[in-house]
Parts: structure tokens; C-alpha cells; sequence
């Protein structure tokens, strides 16, 4: 089975969780690639697709790659600025796989937090008044902590999600014979 691992990485960490999960792929028939808007990739049987998130989805490019594979195995993973918040990141994972066409099949997502560029805590810091000052404070907390991310912890949660992935293949396989 060829596995690829394609992402779209803005600020180097959804590039990060790539490599963590390129290399925790067993075997040798993988390939990894940074998704650069082309269409001719040598695709593979299971297909890790990353992306780094913008207002709770992924970049226009990613969303029609994803929704012209047919007849792949596709596991999602990304990065976003909010942190610890798993809810958030489910509604991330079901914006984003409204596009993967059915006769696909989906092994999930793995999504973590992930710094974001300087200019967002600038338009934070400049959206400050008296009326929203503790929601802001609240934007820029976050950003300070996004700072760290993805740390060893969230690589760690990359590598175990491939390795789930490859388990409900294998039993997939156990089971059909």
C-alpha cells in the first residue's frame, strides 16, 4: 500500500505534524509533499491531507484537491491558532470533510493548535476598547500560548493518530478476508 502525505503549510506547522507523521508510516512506499496547488501528484492507496486552518477550514486549494480524489483512503490533519479545544476542532474536521466525495474513505483527523503570525496579535492589540477588552485579552492569551505549538506533545498526538489509522486498516483487512 503507497501512502502520501500532502500538506499546505503557511507558517511551518502543519509542516511539522507532515514530518512527524511521514516518518512514523511504516514501510518504505510513502511520499511526502508540500501541497502547492498542483494536481499530478503520484498519489497514494492511503492519503494524509494537511492543512492549516483560516475562519474554520481549510484554504480554497486544499477544499477542491480534497473533493477531486475518488476511490482513496483519506486521513485529515491540521493546525489552527485556538487551543485545547476539541469542539472547535470538530467543527474544523466536519467544515472540511463536507468535501471529500463518498467514495472516498474517511480515517479521520487529527487537528492541534499551531502558532500564528505576529500580524494576528497586532490586530488584536489594535481591536482593544473598554467594551471588549476582556474578550480581546482572552484572543491575545491564546495567541501567547499558540506560541509553543505544535510541541512534543501534539507531534506525539500525530504520531499515535497514524498509528490508529493504520490499525483500523488492518482490521478492515482481518475482517474482509
Amino acid at each position: 500500500m503507497k501512502t502520501q502525505v500532502l500538506y499546505k503549510s503557511r507558517t511551518g506547522n502543519t509542516e511539522k505534524l507532515a514530518k512527524a507523521i511521514f516518518e512514523t508510516i511504516p514501510g518504505k512506499n510513502k511520499d511526502i509533499a508540500p501541497f502547492l496547488g498542483q494536481t499530478d501528484y503520484n498519489m497514494g492507496d492511503l492519503n494524509f491531507i494537511g492543512f492549516w486552518t483560516d475562519r474554520g477550514s481549510a484554504s480554497m486549494d486544499v477544499l477542491d484537491y480534497l473533493g477531486s480524489l475518488q476511490g482513496k483512503r483519506i486521513a485529515l490533519f491540521g493546525t489552527c491558532g485556538m487551543g485545547q479545544s476539541p469542539d472547535y476542532y470538530k467543527k474544523i474536521e466536519d467544515n472540511i470533510r463536507v468535501f471529500i466525495e463518498d467514495d472516498n474513505e474517511y480515517m479521520g483527523a487529527y487537528i492541534c493548535q499551531g502558532k500564528m503570525p505576529m500580524t494576528v496579535r497586532e490586530k488584536y492589540e489594535h481591536m482593544k476598547n473598554s467594551s471588549n477588552k476582556k474578550q480581546v485579552e482572552a484572543m491575545i492569551q491564546n495567541f501567547d500560548m499558540a506560541m509553543l505549538h505544535p510541541d512534543e506533545q501534539d507531534l506525539q498526538g500525530a504520531r499515535k493518530f497514524v498509528k490508529e489509522v493504520f490499525e483500523k486498516i488492518e482490521k478492515e483487512e482481518q475482517e474482509n478476508g
